[in-house]
């Protein structure tokens, strides 16, 4: 089989697009991971990035955020939650939830029984890493 400049030019071009697919692939599917792996890491995690989140929002906790593990919480399905009040006495309640089978992480926060911040995928500190 000869090889000449159109055919070596079309499957140089074909390998490239290959390559440059499968670098796509890893850069896009690579970081799509869990930022917190375990539930523990999860629920510690929780109390200081949603205080950080709501003092970002200009609200400000009455004590320190405290957080416990949701029932039906497994090592595919984390669940997290976090409870506190606001120094206008307002009740706080942080909801957390990770999946490993979608690799996504979302966050909620009520504060008044009212959502500051819905379904977001990062909170307090969390979200300017990603940024970075």
């Amino acid at each position: 089989m000869e090889l000449n400049r159109t055919k070596a030019l079309v499957m140089g071009s074909a390998a490239l697009l290959v390559a440059l697919a499968g670098i796509a692939y890893l850069v896009l599917a690579g970081g799509d991971e869990l930022r917190y792996k375990t539930q523990s890491a999860l629920r510690k995690s929780l109390a200081v990035t949603a205080a950080a989140e709501l003092q970002a929002r200009g609200l400000k906790l009455s004590a320190p955020l405290k957080c416990a593990d949701l029932p039906g919480w497994t090592k595919q399905k984390l669940r997290a939650s976090c409870t506190g009040t606001t120094t206008d006495k307002r009740d706080v309640r942080v909801l957390g939830s990770g999946e490993r089978k979608t690799h996504k992480t979302y966050y909620t926060i009520l504060v008044g029984g009212h959502p500051v911040v819905e379904n977001v995928l990062c909170l307090g500190a969390d979200c300017r890493r990603d940024k970075g």
